[in-house]
């Protein structure tokens, strides 16, 4: 069974030394058929040159390198897309994910037949405002989707290779993997990891990571509940809408044409005059062509589902070796 490893590199030239010394022990320890690909992801630091000289003296390696920085998402996608092994691992660069925890995801994926693990890292070793926001996205996520995971963040995965098969990464959707796996049927598990403390550099997430989060969770959200029925969700909101505008236009008929009836037999002195209730029938009116807007855009949603191609690649490589 032969084991990919796909790593993202950002600016981590300090860390890759050391990981890919980490990972040589646990493959040799354990007569892994290990391939460790590097996604330099736009780095302007000398990541890349590292990559190549640990390339030079273990053929195990393999390196892709961005033209610029693409995002998370579009380096693991080209890892995955240049992968040859049965089950990926994915790990972050940056040394705070432990080799030592691979022996563990491998069994646990053929003991309880998964498909993914996800790590969860109990103990973290990140500040308090990484922490407590993390631990909110994280509820929200859960909830939001049902897939229920303490850590969707977390950067050690572990995957068979038909996920990605029907999985496809775009944007930054790379901590969604589970939730789209789980929504193709795939089994879903979740392991605690060691949580290592930053020995180089610095974090390159701020704080816009939780803004670009909660806005692709709705995307998430979206897509693997309405995704194949675009017209369910919005075409329910208009429907809502101009039944709402509807019912509104015609209370308010039924009250003018009334009135006027009662004014004629004498029993009303004053007809209702439409001229004071303007502002319902203005909202009347929007709540109608609103309506009809989410009915017409769910249908073009319908036809781009039926019709759509592949999506293209997000990024775009100067440089690799090792790739057939």
């Amino acid at each position: 069974m032969k084991l990919s490893i796909v790593i993202p590199v950002y600016n981590e030239d300090e860390s890759l030394t050391q990981l890919h010394k980490e990972i040589s022990d646990v493959a040799e320890s354990n007569q892994y058929d290990v391939e460790m690909i590097f996604i330099d992801d736009g780095s302007k630091d000398e990541s890349w040159n590292t990559v190549k000289q640990l390339a030079d003296e273990d053929s195990r390696v393999r390196g892709i390198k961005f033209r610029r920085n693409f995002g998370k998402a579009a380096a693991l996608n080209a890892g995955f897309e240049a992968a040859r092994g049965e089950i990926i691992m994915t790990m972050d660069a940056d040394l705070q994910d432990n080799p030592q925890e691979i022996p563990a995801f491998l069994s646990q994926l053929q003991d309880e037949n998964l498909d993914v693990i996800s790590g969860w890292k109990q103990v973290r070793h990140d500040p308090w405002h990484k922490v407590i926001p993390s631990r909110f996205f994280n509820a929200m996520v859960s909830y939001m989707t049902g897939v229920k995971l303490h850590d969707h963040n977390c950067g050690m995965k572990c995957y068979r290779r038909e996920v990605f098969s029907e999985v496809v990464l775009y944007g930054e959707l790379h901590r969604f993997v589970p939730v789209l796996a789980s929504a193709r049927g795939y089994r879903i598990g979740e392991k605690v990891v060691e949580h290592r403390s930053r020995q180089f550099g610095h974090s390159k997430y701020g704080f816009t990571r939780f803004v670009k989060g909660f806005l692709d969770l709705f995307t998430v959200w979206f897509l693997t509940g309405y995704g194949q029925r675009p017209q369910h969700l919005l075409g329910t909101i208009g429907l809502v809408a101009m039944a709402l505008g509807l019912v509104i236009l015609t209370c308010l008929a039924v009250m003018w044409g009334g009135s006027r009836v009662l004014c004629q037999v004498g029993m009303l002195t004053d007809p209702v005059h439409l001229r004071n209730h303007f502002p319902a029938i203005e909202y009347s009116i929007a709540a109608l062509l609103l309506g009809g807007q989410f009915l017409s855009v769910g249908v073009i949603a319908e036809l781009v589902v039926a019709n759509r191609n592949k999506i293209g690649k997000a990024y775009s490589i100067s440089e690799e070796f090792n790739i057939d």
